[in-house]
Parts: structure tokens; sequence; C-alpha cells
């Protein structure tokens, strides 16, 4: 099979969408398909008339019957049409539902949103949540909507006791809204009385929420116990799964949550929000609090932190749903079913 992936902005960003797009074709040129990758450069969704302008003349400039992908965080954001068929939306949350907007912005994204959707021949979801999403609010053909869950290589050795230094809790997520890093400065200024220190890791994606972060982090007193670490390589990331105790992110919301598995892949406890797909990738294992919610989140914290069983309990938890993840082999099944099924019949 010959295809096309679209992917917006930086083709190297270490965002949970971008790295699962990247996944999914490698995977699928190891299955042996023939995948072209394409960079849509712009701020997407909030592209520029130009930068438009410019991702539609290359997706239009594509060969006539040859299958395209295009990420859902500038295939939902584009005003004008794709002029071209088959065509597979990949969406990992719908752009409308980002939590944050305003009424007026979250309008006109859904009424462009639902109208280009209504043009893919078929769509791809990370999660059973998101195909519910589509369907509920986007009048989705459920027959039209594939379910394809990250993948995750084989489980690493959980960590072992550490004996230097107090516990590291690690977060990892965009510095955006959407992933409550404000909500657990808060949770975190609560349990100030007990020996903890915290790094968030992630891209610095909205810059007034970077601003608001910072400032909450001097008003809370966190400065010497909270390293807000922006992007890191793998390699330095890697090394701070090693370190930590355990894992938390007090996300508003996730289309899947993909750092709460490889998380769960180190043997981390994991301590999250009961939101979108959160539920649906850990499984019944971690602990979870509502969105929004600071106290209950800081008194997860306090739990896990003060009790060893209950540490050893969820590592144990983390393990097992580990096992069970699915590889970016099985996700690259999907699409490839996905891809196929948008081509027209040979008649």
């Amino acid at each position: 099979m010959q295809l096309v992936f679209a992917i917006p902005g930086d083709l190297d960003a270490r965002t949970g969408g971008t790295l699962y797009d990247r996944k999914v074709v490698d995977a699928l040129r190891r299955a042996g398909h023939d995948v072209t990758l394409l960079a849509l450069p712009g701020d997407w969704p909030d592209q520029s008339h130009a930068q438009e302008t410019e991702a539609l003349a290359r997706l239009n400039a594509l060969p006539d019957n040859c299958p395209v992908v295009i990420d859902g965080l500038a295939y939902g954001a584009l005003s004008a049409a794709v002029i071209r068929n088959p065509l597979v939306a990949m969406v990992h949350h719908p752009l409308a539902l980002e939590p944050g907007l305003t009424p007026d912005a979250a309008a006109r994204l859904h009424a462009r949103e639902q109208a280009n959707l209504a043009k893919a021949a078929q769509v791809v979801v990370p999660s059973a949540h998101v195909g519910g999403l589509l369907s509920t609010h986007f009048d989705m053909d459920a027959a039209r909507v594939h379910v394809a869950h990250p993948g995750f290589d084989a489980a690493h050795p959980a960590p072992g006791t550490v004996t230097e230094g107090p516990p590291l809790i690690l977060s990892v997520g965009l510095v955006c809204h959407r992933k409550g890093h404000d909500v657990l400065l808060r949770a975190l200024g609560a349990i100030t009385d007990l020996d903890w220190r915290a790094v968030i890791v992630g891209r610095l994606h909205e810059p007034g929420h970077v601003a608001e972060l910072h400032k909450l982090h001097d008003i809370l007193g966190l400065a010497e116990r909270v390293t807000l670490a922006g992007e890191l390589d793998a390699a330095e990331l890697s090394a701070l799964y090693a370190q930590a105790s355990l894992f938390a992110l007090a996300t508003r919301y996730e289309g899947y949550g993909m750092v709460l598995s490889e998380a769960q892949q180190h043997g981390l406890p994991v301590i999250s929000c009961d939101t979108g797909a959160v539920p649906e990738a850990l499984d019944g294992s971690g602990l979870l609090a509502p969105p929004d919610d600071a106290p209950a989140f800081a008194a997860h914290l306090r739990a896990v932190l003060r009790d060893a069983d209950l540490r050893a309990r969820l590592r144990a938890q983390s393990r097992a749903r580990a096992a069970r993840l699915p590889t970016w082999d099985d996700a690259a099944r999907v699409m490839a079913q996905a891809v196929a099924a948008a081509q027209p019949v040979q008649g």
C-alpha cells in the first residue's frame, strides 16, 4: 500500500500527537507499506491564512488516488476543503472540545470540524472515548470510525527504591491549560509538610498559561521543590522516570493519555483525573481525582507518599496494566485497514 501521512507543525516535536503519528508511520513501514511523510508547517489549530494556503497547496498537489492521512490538529482546523480522495482523518481529540475555549471559539471550531469530518472517507481515533465523542457531538457514522490505541514497546524494569533525596513526583505533558499543571501545583502546595520534590516536563505551548504557572509556582513558595523543566529529550526523560517514585498528571482532558501508560511501563504508581479517555487508558489501575479538584488530587498524593503498602499495590497494578498494552504494530494494522476502507472499490 502507498500512502501519505500529513503531520502539522514540527515533525520532530515531542508531543503526544506527533509521537503517535511518527510511531504509526514507522510501524506501517515495517509492515511493508510505502509511507511518505508530509509536513504542514504552521501554528495549528491557530494557523495563519498564509500557513493554511501553503498546507492546502501541498495536500492538493499530491498524486490522484494516493490515499492521505491528515492529523486532526490540522484537518479539523482547515477552513477550506482538501480537494482530493481518498482521505483519512487521524483525530487525537476534537479541537472544539478543548477545555478553556470561549463559547464563540468552540462554536466556530465545531462547525468547521464537523464539516471537514463529513468529507473524510474514514476516521481513526486513539480511544473508544474519542470515537464516542465524534458520534455524539459531530454526527459521525460509527462504521467510519476505527479505534487504534497507542502502541508501546516491551515494559521497562520497575524502578528500585529511591535511597537518596526525597521522593520524586514526576509529571509529563504539554504545558497548556488542558494538562492541568496549575491544578498539580495547587495540590503540591497543600502537601508541603511532607518530604518530596517534583519535576514537570513538557513543551511550552501556551505562553499565557506558562506565565501563569511561573507566577503560581512563586506564589505557592514551590521554587525550591518544583522544577518546571520544559521539553526534554528521550534520554533525559528516561532518566527521570528511573528516579521517580510516582507519576502525577492533573489533566482536564485526554483523548488517550500516552504518558500515563509510559509511566506504568516504568512501574510507577499513577495519579490522574477521571476525565476523557484516562479511565480507558488506565483500565482500573491507578488513582483518579475529579478534574480541577486540587484538594482531592492532593489527598491522593499524600496517601501515596505516606503509605508504602499503597505504593506497592499501585506499582503492581502498573506492571500488570503495562503487560496488557497493545503494540505500535497493532495500531498500524488498524490504520492500514482504515486506509484500505477509504479507497474506492475497483469494479
